[in-house]
């Protein structure tokens, strides 16, 4: 969160320097110069801590003890204010609709209070990636601007309503979802599931470091987004993020198929137990995977944008407590994917809260903590066990995945054996008949 003000001791500095919050400035520290943008104070910040964003776009503190000299070279606004104009865009590019979801990605700092606002207006995108120009023609609408951690069901129903009205338009050739990554594999699974039969791809797309880091994904990113969205022949609800650590080339993803596994790194987002979709350069692709859905600008999507919040995910772990379980009883839940361990396993001491819950008719599912494989209740006694209770594998589902799925089921299916018979179907591409050897390695 960030604060307005400094302490007094910091405001005191500056006031007797005549600076200000975005004054761009020069600072001596013994033999060290220093050259950035003064920024607001930081609930971290310690009460003589000045924060400045250096050019390299990192941020900073410095003790106003320690500074020797200050000198201002200029104020913010004067940088601020100034826009380049939005090049020509020749009309007959591709039109592709992008969808802002919140996420850094399409972004701009404003350093007179140090806020990032979205920047997904198609000037602001043209300015800040002067490529997309010579692309296609971006129109833009911000359905949602909020940290992705707080993703919500209820949130999902109308993104996917909008994404819905653009996908189904004529005149578009592909649909961008900027989003931030921490969730942004449960929201391409909620799209994947409500709509159905796609006649063109729905790409997602975020960034790991903000745009005005130096060595922020998010300029690739959507450029390569931008790109598969007007060329790909794949009609698929996807996620497109970079293939490697370095600014290369991007990876697409089948939506239901792939996990954010790294905080940081620009590769953060892997295919589990499937193949990447694609590899994608600013001005060509790959296909990887020869199993996807083709794109087909005649055909009509299934739409069911409904979600339930009554689901909850449970993970296994030594002394799980059942009352956990009775708990969601109580609280009239209609479904429990369980992150068992292994194979599909779940403490005994747990069987009983269990029985109950499959007896008060919750849907109950079964999915791996491992990242890889699949789960098979029938190795040992303690699956067959849960498969007789009432406990459903989802073979090599996601977790993460099986959660939005039985959201969405829950949502839009009234009765239990059709809400099992939806659970164990594979819609989308959820799940693989068979499991991949060896993993996927795009040296090899």
């Amino acid at each position: 969160m960030i604060e307005s003000h400094y302490s007094s001791k910091v405001a005191s500095f500056l006031e007797k320097h005549g600076l200000k919050v975005g004054d761009y400035v020069e600072i001596r520290i013994n033999s060290t110069t220093l050259k950035g943008i003064i920024m607001p104070s930081t609930i971290f910040s310690g009460e003589d801590i000045l924060i400045l964003k250096l050019d390299n776009g990192y941020n900073t503190g410095v003790s106003i003890s320690r500074i020797k000299a200050v000198k201002k070279l200029r104020r913010a606004s004067v940088f601020e204010e100034y826009h380049l104009e939005s090049p020509p865009i020749p009309e007959n590019l591709p039109r592709v609709s992008l969808i802002g979801a919140g996420g850094t990605i399409a972004s701009r700092v404003d350093y007179e209070t140090g806020a990032v606002r979205p920047a997904i207006k198609p000037e602001d995108l043209y300015e800040i990636i002067p490529e997309l120009s010579t692309m296609a023609i971006i129109e833009s609408r911000e359905v949602l601007n909020i940290l992705s951690e707080n993703m919500h069901p209820k949130y999902y129903t109308k993104l996917v309503k909008t994404i819905h009205d653009e996908v189904t338009r004529e005149d578009v050739k592909g649909v961008i979802v900027t989003h931030g990554t921490d969730t942004m594999a449960y929201t391409a699974a909620a799209v994947a599931f409500s709509i159905q039969n796609l006649p063109k791809p729905v790409i997602l797309v975020g960034s790991q470091r903000s745009s005005d880091r130096p060595s922020s994904d998010a300029f690739l990113n959507l450029i390569c987004a931008v790109y598969a969205a007007s060329t790909i022949p794949i009609a698929e609800t996807m996620v497109l993020m970079h293939g490697s650590i370095n600014d290369d080339y991007c990876l697409l993803h089948r939506g239901v198929r792939v996990r954010k596994c790294h905080t940081s790194r620009r590769d953060a987002f892997k295919s589990i137990n499937d193949i990447p979709l694609a590899r994608v350069w600013a001005s060509r692709y790959e296909i990887l995977n020869p199993s996807y859905i083709e794109r087909d600008e005649s055909r009509t999507p299934e739409f069911k944008p409904k979600f339930s919040d009554k689901v909850a995910l449970l993970k296994a772990y030594p002394g799980f407590p059942g009352s956990i379980i009775e708990y969601l009883i109580d609280q009239e839940f209609e479904g429990i994917v369980l992150e068992g361990t292994g194979l599909g396993h779940f403490p005994e001491y747990a069987f009983e809260p269990l029985r109950k819950a499959v007896r008060e008719g919750l849907l109950v599912a079964m999915t791996s903590q491992c990242l890889w494989g699949r789960v098979n209740m029938n190795v040992y006694s303690t699956g067959r066990n849960l498969v007789k209770i009432g406990v459903i594998p989802l073979e090599d589902m996601l977790p993460e995945v099986a959660l939005i799925k039985m959201m969405w089921i829950i949502a839009n299916y009234e009765s239990l054996e059709e809400r099992k018979q939806m659970l164990r179907a594979n819609l989308v591409g959820e799940f693989s008949p068979r499991s991949l050897v060896g993993g996927f390695n795009l040296e090899a």
